[in-house]
């Protein structure tokens, strides 16, 4: 039997480590891991940019050992210079965007030398999401040795970026918000679409979200496992969606904007 938590569409991958790492201290190391598992990620980097163009480097995690040299690069100036700027700060507003990939030819030569050729960069995939005033740039690498993303990966990454840039936002946000598990019975109270719901539905996929198997959701509320499935089945279809992570992409983009959207 298929794990709880893994979508009937391979594609759309499983970011359930990364979500309940948020506000942890080993986020970083969970969330390479789970992008390496994914969609074969062999670098994450994470920009904050903010309306003044101001940038720093919040994440730095992976293969490449000059990782931490290129984020001070691009924060101190080759911000400005990326081809993705335009389209980040035209984002303002809107759901998370997976930004499209740019061939290093179009890249200035000097930001071509240390983002490519200095680094073994050969490919990048990213996403971007404005919470307030601030916007989370989340950037994924390949480099020489793996070589480019193939079209899965691709579509894997399109697919779990939403979530993936959310649990990002979510947990630099953290230091200054409760814990995902002490606001989950608020929104489930309160918040559409999550409120249509019934109290069942609702606790099924409460403990969905804080990483329970079908089982122990089952022990736990005290049902069996064929009800356990028939009641995240009918929560599913009440919010229109059809996998962990979409669910996931509701409850973030309520954590993280305070307005109802289905990211994933």
């Amino acid at each position: 039997m298929r794990p709880h938590g893994t979508s009937a569409n391979p594609a759309a991958g499983d970011v359930t480590p990364a979500v309940l790492a948020i506000g942890r201290p080993d986020f970083p190391n969970v969330l390479i891991d789970t992008l390496r598992g994914q969609a074969g990620v062999g670098h994450c980097m994470v920009f904050a940019l903010n309306r003044a163009g101001a940038a720093s480097c919040l994440l730095d995690a992976g293969n490449i050992p000059i990782g931490g040299d290129l984020g001070a690069a691009y924060a101190g100036q080759f911000h400005e210079s990326d081809p993705n700027r335009d389209a980040i700060f035209e984002s303002e507003g809107r759901a998370p965007i997976v930004l499209p990939s740019f061939a290093p030819r179009m890249y200035g030569a000097r930001y071509r030398k240390i983002f490519f050729q200095d680094s073994g960069i050969v490919d990048k995939c990213a996403t971007a999401i404005w919470t307030g005033g601030t916007c989370f740039y989340v950037n994924f690498y390949r480099i020489t040795a793996q070589g480019r993303f193939g079209d899965a990966e691709r579509a894997r990454l399109q697919a779990i970026a939403p979530a993936i840039g959310a649990s990002v936002a979510r947990h630099f946000q953290q230091a200054a918000t409760a814990p995902l598990d002490q606001n989950l019975a608020a929104l489930f109270a309160a918040r559409a679409p999550l409120a249509a719901l019934t109290p069942r539905e609702q606790e099924v996929c409460r403990h969905i979200l804080l990483g329970f198997s079908s089982e122990a959701i089952a022990q736990a509320l005290g049902i069996s496992l064929h009800s356990t499935l028939t009641y995240r089945k009918r929560a599913y279809q009440r919010l229109g969606i059809s996998s962990q992570n979409e669910l996931f992409g509701i409850v973030l983009g309520l954590l993280v904007q305070g307005h109802v959207r289905s990211w994933v």
